[in-house]
């Protein structure tokens, strides 16, 4: 009886957040306690123990920056999934990336021409500002198809993204266990 109010539960937030009417958040101002907080991710929480198996999930080798992705888009005011997700997209999760590059987002790859990271967290780093700044802050874009628009040569680009963050959302729901933690 626990396990299923806990799945209910788990059921009625996400669907809640999934059904949002906007993938981004809009506000990119913040106060600088919100800045603090937003940088001190917990391990405990849950988005990054959900992205963290969903990525495991996938035998991904950034599977252990799944804090960094969302300490980043806390920081960015971007949806938790959404730079996990491009590099879905781009690089099956961090798996078919130009050598030692750390670029899992195809940011900056053009032919020959390859952006090198030092590390993944640099990358979710750069990602998460970049989206922020230059596509939301300066181009106007507000949700997943409009950053496509330039983002991206594929015109398929934003349904595939939608579609590796609408993954990690269903791999909550179908892992219960770690969706919630409540206490009855």
């Amino acid at each position: 009886m626990k396990n299923r109010i806990l799945f209910i539960l788990s059921f009625v937030v996400l669907s809640a957040f999934i059904f949002a009417p906007r993938v981004f958040a809009q506000n990119s101002s913040r106060s600088s306690a919100v800045l603090a907080d937003a940088r001190n991710v917990s391990l405990s929480d849950n988005r990054v123990k959900i992205l963290r198996e969903f990525l495991e999930s996938y035998n991904s080798p950034i599977a252990q920056n799944a804090e960094e992705f969302v300490r980043y888009a806390d920081f960015y005011n971007l949806d938790w999934r959404f730079v996990a997700a491009i590099s879905g997209v781009e690089s099956t999760f961090g798996h078919q990336i130009p050598y030692s590059s750390y670029n899992a987002w195809g940011w900056g790859i053009y032919g020959n021409n390859v952006i090198y990271f030092s590390s993944w967290e640099d990358g979710i780093q750069t990602i998460s500002k970049g989206l922020r700044e230059r596509y939301m802050n300066q181009r106007g874009a507000t949700n997943v198809y409009e950053i496509g628009r330039t983002y991206a040569a594929s015109p398929t680009w934003a349904v595939r993204v939608e579609y590796f963050m609408n993954r990690i959302s269903d791999f909550s729901i179908l892992n219960p266990k770690d969706s919630l933690s409540i206490s009855l």
